[in-house]
């Protein structure tokens, strides 16, 4: 149906509004920070309810969203699990520090990531905090997981004591324990022990389970609102 005249411009200004309301309000003049997971757990497979290992989906998701958001604001990259080098909590990678235009080497550095190692999601959040310098100026960080903190961090410690950027945390495949008495185990899903940190700094906690779900959810935490 066509409308004109005064209705023609209601209903384009409805769908205008309605449009916007969806639409991710984050200010891209501030840089950001994506802390991804890269643990041993990213591999699994097979036993949790999950088909492939994560890191397949999670590859796909990134090389669909980063050539969309990245034009429009800049990125840095922290990877955490790989390359351990004095024990299996030692892997945290800075790749490097918000730049522009960072699709490519974000989707190139999350394309040759061969996960290992423990979750050290609390110091690689601390570092990506570090990195934004974070009490001089706003900033956001979005921190892809698979759940747990596996190193002892203190995760929801590191919000209270005011970690003052905006942290986003998408949670991908986020399973349950899945040990149960006579094979009653729980495949089901969960949230990150990560969502308080989302919580307490004013950002969004989103559960994922599909390629088309972390791509919607890189798009929110990450992009910016179109402007009219």
């Amino acid at each position: 149906m066509v409308f004109s005249g005064v209705w023609g411009r209601a209903v384009a200004a409805v769908a205008l509004l309605s449009l916007a309301g969806s639409m991710v309000t984050a200010d891209c003049t501030e840089d950001a920070m994506i802390v991804f997971d890269g643990s041993g757990s990213m591999a699994e497979m097979g036993f949790n309810q999950i088909g492939e290992p994560r890191i397949f989906d999670a590859r796909r998701a990134v090389r669909i969203a980063l050539p969309q958001i990245a034009p429009n604001r800049r990125i840095g990259l922290i990877v955490y699990g790989p390359g351990a080098r004095s024990d299996a909590c030692s892997g945290i990678d800075l790749k490097f520090t918000p730049r522009t235009d960072a699709a490519a080497p974000v989707i190139a550095a999350i394309d040759g990531l061969q996960p290992e190692g423990q979750t050290a999601l609390t110091e690689a959040v601390d570092l990506a905090a570090r990195t934004l310098d974070h009490t001089r100026k706003p900033a956001t960080i979005v921190l892809v997981t698979d759940g747990k903190e596996t190193c002892g961090g203190q995760t929801c410690a590191l919000a209270a004591e005011g970690v003052a950027t905006t942290v986003h945390v998408i949670g991908f495949k986020v399973r349950g324990d899945h040990f149960g008495w006579q094979g009653q185990n729980d495949y089901s899903t969960t949230i990150s022990v990560a969502e308080c940190l989302a919580a307490e700094t004013g950002g969004e906690y989103v559960n994922t389970e599909t390629v088309d779900e972390l791509v919607a959810a890189m798009e929110r935490t990450l992009g910016c609102a179109l402007l009219y």
